[in-house]
């Protein structure tokens, strides 16, 4: 059996390889993040993520896929990527001063069984000026974050205060999804006891 990461976002692999698994493969889903509208928000996350675990466990069915889907929302307004600066602009102005939430869905699925859960952080910004905005926006790091920003990079110094999981907020709750593993015979812990025993 093969460790396969539904994503090629660099972020969760690195959470992954911080969680003591360094032995994955990515293989990113594919398809479009097309999602029915009538769904609760974290009913929401949990469907795409089990999507894009279905896709990839469809190509690997005796792999353990684990799938991630993460969208911030303010004022019950889903802030997905940005497509252009503009975009990025008018949702960093929308965060600006106020407290938004980070939802990520989490799918882990092996042979047929399939466990998926979810995670909300919420997260309150300080009061951008302008010209924090333009500023931020010319680091290029908010163009392929949901919310248009990253909380472990430069975007931290935007955020005033945070309740919840952090690692939520870059794209995988660890904690989480330690043990929804351990459902599949994978403790985390001991992997990485072994890993730093191996340096």
């Amino acid at each position: 059996m093969k460790i396969i990461l539904a994503s090629q976002s660099p972020r969760r692999r690195e959470l992954l390889e911080r969680m003591g698994i360094t032995d994955f493969k990515v293989i990113p889903a594919r398809g479009e993040e097309i999602a029915t509208r009538t769904l609760t928000t974290d009913q929401l996350v949990e469907e795409l993520s089990r999507r894009k675990c279905a896709e990839v466990a469809a190509l690997r069915p005796k792999d353990l896929v684990i799938a991630a889907d993460t969208m911030v929302f303010v004022n019950n307004r889903a802030l997905g990527k940005p497509h252009s600066e503009e975009e990025a602009a008018r949702m960093l102005a929308a965060l600006s001063g106020r407290l938004h939430t980070v939802y990520t869905g989490v799918t882990v699925s092996l042979e047929g069984k399939t466990i998926t859960s979810h995670e909300m952080t919420s997260v309150r910004f300080r009061t951008l000026a302008q010209a924090d905005i333009i500023r931020y926006i010319a680091t290029g790091e908010p163009m392929d974050k949901a919310g248009a920003y990253g909380i472990q990079g430069y975007g931290s110094v935007l955020v005033e205060s945070i309740s919840g999981d952090f690692y939520n907020v870059m794209g995988l709750p660890v904690c989480r999804l330690a043990r929804m593993l351990a459902r599949f015979g994978i403790d985390t812990l001991a992997l990485a006891a072994e890993k730093e025993q191996r340096l």
